[in-house]
């Protein structure tokens, strides 16, 4: 999608203002980079066939467990395994790029809501 050309995160999150709405900034090898801006909590749910990886660009992120609770900075990631049930929350908005397989779809095996992404959504 980017056919080797440099990226700018900086102008790829000024490109777009809604939260929980991942974009798809670059694809390679059946995964997607997104990015997403998020600010409130995000719904519980758990992808069955898939990690996610959340690494933080600007802002505080937290990727809530049921049995504990992660809070990340710019320049920390996290991986969540497959099948885990975990929600995400940020008290202020915070941009975060999302790595994962370009089938998943950002709220997972909850029902679908005004949280639920439309896929393939490019910027």
């Amino acid at each position: 999608m980017t056919n080797g050309a440099v990226v700018s995160l900086d102008e790829k999150f000024a490109a777009f203002s809604e939260h929980w709405r991942p974009k798809i900034a670059a694809e390679l090898n059946g995964q997607t980079v997104r990015l997403v801006k998020v600010q409130g909590v995000f719904p519980w749910h758990s992808h069955a066939q898939a990690e996610e990886m959340f690494l933080v660009w600007k802002g505080v992120f937290r990727v809530e467990f049921r049995d504990r609770v992660e809070t990340l900075r710019p320049g920390q990631f996290i991986v969540v395994p497959r099948g885990i049930e975990h929600r995400t929350a940020a008290d202020e908005e915070a941009e975060v790029i999302i790595f994962e397989p370009a089938e998943v779809v950002n709220t997972g095996d909850a029902e679908a809501s005004a949280f639920t992404a439309p896929q393939g959504v490019r910027i």
